[in-house]
């Protein structure tokens, strides 16, 4: 197991300045409004959701409104979240979404999956892959990021919704990371198919507000989520491994009062990596190394919080370092490109940068 590792962000320890670094950092896109998510596609044309609903394309300096979206409940963090371009998006066109659906008792976590149309005007045989089991009138904690896995499967997170104990029941979909076939279907290995009680989706639970997801090259499903007043984390799912929320915490609540039963439990999965005070992670990108190799399977995960993005690197994780500049303010969502560089959404300047070699 990887011990958990520990970091007073406040200190800004690890800090460098972008300069010395070898970078450069410029803006791509802007005439945003709620961006939540982005895909790159093989052409480099960028597809971007927003969070009411609307699906943007950029390419070849124009942009437009994709028609054939989900209808989403835009209630509080929900709305159009997750966008994911299948890897054989160039034969395929597929496209993977999650959303907030309209649902019985509020709104819940969804997946899709639709065809990108030939002139990239509209989507196509949009369908449900999932749906959470149940809705919630909540209008927080929905996750959520779609990754496909090395085998084709894909991963959805899923928040506790607010209701923290769920993230325990596993007869709710509640903070957990389920695992569907393309098609929707259960897969046979998934590890809790057959169990009484227990929804098959289901790959791991006990999770609070998983915002972050990527995979790494072998094939390992990483996940950065959110904690209460500290103790956000980046986990390395297992499968059908418990990671604890709200049962043991490195945080604290709201309030001030004490998480469950301390930080670590029999049965219970440690963190990779914690904050201290909490830097509110959305998104995370396990770097391939094509333009940086010494990022080469270094974890990057923005800050909505402190308005850096953290890299992470080693066994056990350590935050080696902040890119913290005017373009970093608030970062929601961060991708690589095919040609190796980074870019990442600010929401607090409603843009979209690259990063890239100087």
């Amino acid at each position: 197991m990887i011990k958990a590792a520990f970091l007073m962000v406040g200190l800004c320890f690890g800090a460098v300045p972008v300069a010395a670094q070898g970078i450069k950092i410029e803006q791509k896109i802007s005439g945003l409004d709620t961006p939540w998510a982005m895909a790159i596609l093989p052409d480099e044309t960028v597809l971007v959701t927003e969070i009411d609903g609307r699906l943007l394309r950029f390419a070849d300096g124009a942009s437009h409104v994709v028609s054939g979206t989900p209808k989403v409940a835009e209630n509080g963090q929900g709305g159009l979240l997750d966008i994911t371009a299948a890897r054989d998006f160039a034969t395929s066109r597929t496209l993977f979404f999650t959303y907030a659906k309209p649902m019985q008792g509020g709104s819940g976590t969804a997946l899709a999956a639709a065809e990108l149309s030939a002139d990239a005007q509209s989507l196509e045989n949009l369908r449900d892959l999932f749906v959470m089991a149940q809705g919630s009138r909540a209008g927080r904690h929905f996750g959520s990021r779609v990754v496909e896995g090395s085998d084709g499967t894909l991963f959805v997170t899923i928040g506790d919704r607010g209701d923290d104990v769920k993230a325990q029941d596993r007869s709710t979909h509640n903070g957990s990371v389920i695992r569907v076939n393309r098609d929707g279907s259960v897969p046979g290995d998934n590890p809790f198919v057959g169990q009484d009680g227990i929804l098959p989706e289901i790959w791991s639970f006990g999770h609070r507000n998983p915002q972050g997801a990527g995979l790494d090259f072998q094939g390992n499903m990483w996940v950065s989520e959110h904690g209460a007043r500290g103790g956000d984390e980046v986990n390395r799912i297992q499968k059908g491994a418990n990671f604890g929320w709200p049962v043991i915490s490195y945080g604290r609540h709201y309030s001030g009062a004490k998480i469950g039963e301390g930080t670590a439990k029999p049965g219970m999965e440690q963190p990779a990596f914690y904050w201290d005070p909490s830097i509110a992670p959305s998104g995370l990108l396990v770097y391939s190394g094509t333009m940086f190799p010494e990022w080469d399977g270094d974890i990057f995960v923005g800050a909505l919080k402190f308005n850096y993005i953290a890299r992470l690197k080693g066994d056990p994780l350590v935050e080696a370092e902040q890119i913290m500049t005017d373009e970093t303010d608030r970062v929601r969502d961060i991708v690589e490109a095919p040609d190796g560089a980074i870019w990442f959404i600010s929401v607090g300047n409603v843009a979209i940068y690259r990063i890239a070699a100087k």
